[in-house]
């Protein structure tokens, strides 16, 4: 009874639609696209090595597929691999690594761009920092130089008050004082 019920299982399951996936024809061949499982079928097409179809069944050594031009159709099992044939993944990869190329170009290119503007501005810099060095010396000495004229201004004015005074009093005499003794 067990034999039984797994043959039923095996025989269920090699029958059920498998679940879409991708595949690619292996390399080195042109398939024939028929309407049905089988050569007594109408060819609706062909398939040639690196041509991308999704597998919607197998069954009977033959494999339904969906191409994208085409549409589906029924192939003979064993011509399918899971991965892009070598030539479609050196174009590929040839395709990414022009990519890549023009893209380090651009990039060398900014870097490059980026580093002769930082040197600029680096020089810049530095010739503001020297301009600016001096121009907080130059102010230093333009603000000490610009209070000697009201320093001088205000001691000359104390000196001739005190020749007034000394020439005033020389010239009144001496006269006494009258002063508070304690």
């Amino acid at each position: 009874m067990s034999g039984r019920v797994a043959t039923l299982l095996i025989a269920l399951l090699a029958a059920s639609p498998l679940a879409a996936q991708q595949a690619w024809v292996k390399d080195y061949h042109r398939l024939n696209l028929r309407s049905g499982p089988g050569v007594e079928f109408r060819i609706r097409g062909s398939l040639e090595t690196g041509n991308e179809v999704t597998i919607l069944e197998r069954g009977d050594g033959w494999t339904q597929v969906q191409v994208t031009d085409v549409g589906e159709g029924w192939i003979p099992e064993g011509y399918l691999q899971s991965v892009a044939p070598a030539r479609v993944r050196l174009e590929d990869i040839e395709k990414r690594s022009r990519t890549l190329r023009g893209e380090l170009e651009v990039l060398s290119e900014r870097a490059n761009r980026l580093e002769n503007e930082n040197r600029e501005l680096q020089g810049r810099d530095a010739e503001q920092s020297a301009t600016l060095g001096e121009l907080s010396s130059e102010n230093v000495v333009l603000r000490a130089g610009a209070r000697w004229p009201h320093w001088i201004t205000g001691a000359s004015i104390l000196g001739v008050g005190m020749l007034v005074g000394i020439v005033i009093q020389s010239l009144m005499g001496r006269r006494s004082r009258r002063r508070i003794r304690i």
